[in-house]
């Protein structure tokens, strides 16, 4: 089956109905046992004509290796108008919940643009306490490429985070699974009981109802 690539489509839909600066939106860690949820807001030059050419590499950042995206990274870096990046950490995921978790981040990302987007394109979710307008996309880091930029920024910057953590608490394997469910990760918590950093509310180690 041939890979289909992200476009901007949905972002020159937006533009023809005047919208000009344009995020997309997306996070990394959802399914983590430890560690933050980072999310990214990128604003992509659409006027470049090239910008398609210039972010080839750009795709749903699970589909690249960990050195394809640190690559893409760069790449998006260099061309992006704006980024910004935002965390919810793992007291928030465990103290008001992992949507709640979510939510914080992208409206930390967006807010730290340094310049005001006019217009969203979100992943999957919508932003009930952010006034901008917005288009949640399903799959959208697969399909647009503002969405997909801001997959892989925040999967590279929680990835970067991760393996500092490798380093302050050793022996759990973060630098490799970056806080995913791996055998090797739950061999770690049983050896070594959770970190400072492991979402207590999650399984393996949320305690059972019964």
């Amino acid at each position: 089956m041939a890979l289909i690539l992200p476009t901007v489509d949905f972002e020159h839909s937006l533009m023809r109905q005047g919208h000009r600066l344009i995020a997309g939106v997306d996070e990394a860690g959802r399914g983590s046992w430890a560690g933050p949820v980072v999310a990214a807001a990128v604003v992509l030059p659409l006027h470049n004509p090239a910008i398609i050419k210039e972010l080839a590499e750009v795709r749903d950042s699970k589909l690249l290796t960990s050195e394809q995206r640190e690559d893409a990274a760069r790449a998006i870096l260099r061309h992006c108008t704006a980024i910004a990046v935002g965390w919810a950490t793992h007291h928030v995921v465990d103290e008001r919940g992992l949507t709640a978790a979510n939510l914080n981040a992208m409206l930390r990302a967006v807010a730290a643009l340094r310049a005001r987007p006019d217009s969203l394109l979100i992943d999957y979710f919508r932003l009930p306490d952010c006034p901008l307008p917005q288009t949640s996309i399903t799959k959208g880091d697969s399909r647009c490429l503002s969405i997909a930029a801001a997959s892989i920024i925040a999967k590279v910057f929680r990835d970067r985070w991760m393996k500092k953590c490798d380093v302050r608490f050793p022996g759990y394997g973060f630098g490799r699974h970056k806080g995913y469910g791996t055998p090797a990760h739950r061999e770690a918590l049983r050896r070594l009981g959770p970190s400072p950093i492991h979402r207590m509310s999650f399984a393996p180690l949320a305690l059972s109802d019964s």
